[in-house]
């Protein structure tokens, strides 16, 4: 049951990450990409330092003492915001979305069959290949329509 109920919170963030994506999308053709960007990091960086003020417990480890490899993750963070951003407005939030979901699926699949980064090694199942193919042609299906209306 937990198991789910994590799943259904996973699948709601994905849904706030659609709408933020919308929003920043207006905003970025209004004031720029990255002044958007700015604006989201900066009330995100305000938000998780009270979050951690707050509500964090404290760890063994501190953010200086954790191999320098792992820090990078913040880095990506800009990247996705800056290619969503930019592509919104252009393609649509939709299509964006989808186009992210499938990046995110191929490298976490590679991830998850070869264990990179730590992670535990699950294997490249048929079962897994077969999604991925079919949110490649949702994402070719969904670009076409939305290419059509557009002309």
């Amino acid at each position: 049951m937990y198991l789910l109920v994590l799943l259904l919170v996973v699948v709601a963030a994905g849904a706030v990450l659609s709408v933020q994506a919308a929003i920043n999308g207006r905003l970025g053709q209004a004031v720029g990409v990255l002044r958007s960007s700015l604006l989201t990091f900066v009330v995100g960086a305000i938000t998780t330092a009270l979050l951690i003020l707050f509500f964090e417990p404290a760890h063994a480890v501190s953010l200086l003492e954790v191999p320098k490899w792992q820090l990078s993750g913040a880095l990506f963070g800009v990247v996705y915001m800056l290619v969503m951003v930019g592509a919104v407005p252009r393609v649509g939030t939709a299509v964006a979305t989808v186009a992210v979901i499938l990046g995110q699926l191929g490298m976490g699949m590679l991830i998850d069959h070869f264990g990179w980064l730590g992670n535990p090694s699950i294997e490249l199942s048929s079962h897994r290949i077969l999604a991925m193919v079919c949110l490649g042609l949702a994402l070719v299906l969904m670009y076409r329509s939305s290419r059509r209306q557009v002309a």
